[in-house]
């Protein structure tokens, strides 16, 4: 599966101040809602939340791959968040995050959403991608690193 598959430029915010990660995941859950998946705001939100209190979707480096699963849920959507300053995430190495990739996939879709975390573990994994994407000033541009479209 391609991040353009799951991800629409209208689900991408750049340069957001909020002051924490439960703002993040709201807003996060809200673009995800926005989305006409057949999901509202709150329960996107219930879930990625139940998801953290799993354990942290954190990964160092101010990255952030929050994630969760919903029965009435009919597709994978995404959405991410580039902020303008980081929040405390509880990140295992201690750093804000300002870099958020929210991802919500139907209940019974275990290897796709396996699969797609593999894929953005990975991205997220190259210093010079991250760098690329914290000098970004337009979610068009974001939109552009993160899905390889250069015909925008």
């Amino acid at each position: 599966m391609e991040i353009s598959d799951i991800l629409a430029r209208e689900r991408i915010l750049c340069n957001v101040t909020l002051s924490s990660k439960k703002a993040a995941l709201e807003t996060l859950a809200s673009l995800i809602a926005g989305a006409d998946n057949g999901v509202t705001g709150q329960e996107v939100f219930n879930s990625l939340l139940s998801r953290e209190r799993l354990g942290g979707t954190g990964l160092g480096n101010g990255i952030a791959l929050p994630h969760g699963r919903l029965k009435n849920s009919f597709s994978t959507t995404a959405a991410f968040i580039k902020l303008k300053h980081g929040v405390d995430y509880d990140a295992s190495d201690r750093r804000p995050v300002d870099l958020m990739f929210a991802l919500l996939v139907p209940e019974n879709s275990t290897e796709e959403h396996l699969q797609i975390l593999a894929q953005l573990a990975e991205m997220f994994d190259k210093p010079e991608f991250l760098a690329r994407l914290r000098r970004q000033k337009s979610s068009e541009t974001i939109y552009e690193l993160l899905t390889g479209d250069r015909a925008c």
